[in-house]
């Protein structure tokens, strides 16, 4: 099965894509504000949403499939898992990204040596763990972080905990595959290399992708500018809406 994809409007080509085990709908607030100067590609990674049939294989041949969704020329939008797609989209494909937003993105979400600015590997361990014993628990409890200490916390949680469920559980196999991606992926050999204008927008208060990966994106990333948003978390497009649309408008059209 192919992944699936929402399109809207005309214009230039954005493509939306979302985080760990949410879907496209993640990005709902924003398209009607989006397609009035854009063309919205708004895609489900392999076992999340309406590609909840689509196997998940490796990150690379991911990102190639994604790839192939991806018109020539188009501004590409990632956030959290996206974030390390939209990355490596940039670094395989370059003739399809021109620019690059990069929303609590990371180039590693794994602690490891050299790298402090990230999730303890024992966290995500608990998640695996946790995939296995109680999948809906475990992914309520993520949305939980996604908004934890961040403004308007009680709102975000509970839409995001509703959207979990708007298209159907994700598939098992594909999240405990994904929740890999996040542990295993180390893009920072990379950020140098990449020449696209690029937007990072992150919230001083994210708990999933700290805000210290963001301000090393944009100090590694040739030319990029960086938008903080200092009562955010992990949420900042859907928490702070206007904002989010303000900083992205230069990006689009």
């Amino acid at each position: 099965m192919s992944l699936h994809v929402e399109r809207a409007a005309r214009g230039p080509d954005l493509v939306m894509l979302h985080g760990w085990g949410l879907h496209s709908g993640a990005w709902d607030e924003l398209v009607p504000a989006l397609a009035s100067r854009a063309r919205v590609h708004a895609i489900d990674l392999p076992g999340h949403g309406h590609s909840r049939a689509a196997a998940a294989g490796s990150f690379d041949s991911t990102t190639d499939e994604i790839a192939g969704l991806v018109p020539e020329g188009a501004t590409v939008c990632g956030w959290s898992l996206g974030g390390l797609f939209a990355q490596r989209l940039a670094h395989r494909h370059p003739a399809r990204v021109a620019r690059l937003v990069l929303v609590g993105a990371t180039p590693c979400f794994a602690a490891r040596p050299g790298w402090p600015h990230a999730m303890q590997p024992a966290t995500l361990a608990e998640f695996a763990t946790g995939l296995e014993s109680n999948r809906d628990a475990t992914l309520a409890r993520f949305v939980r972080l996604n908004a934890m200490h961040g403004a308007h916390a009680r709102d975000a949680i509970r839409a995001f905990t509703a959207r979990l469920g708007e298209r159907g559980a994700p598939d098992g196999e594909a999240l405990a595959t994904s929740l890999g991606w996040l542990r295993e992926t180390d893009l920072r050999a990379g950020a140098p290399g990449l020449a696209q204008p690029t937007l990072v927008v992150h919230g001083a208060r994210d708990m999933l992708a700290p805000v210290a990966a963001g301000r090393w994106l944009a100090l590694h990333i040739r030319g990029a500018r960086m938008h903080e948003l200092p009562d955010a978390a992990h949420l900042p497009f859907f928490t702070h809406r206007d904002a989010f649309l303000a900083a992205l408008e230069p990006f689009v059209g």
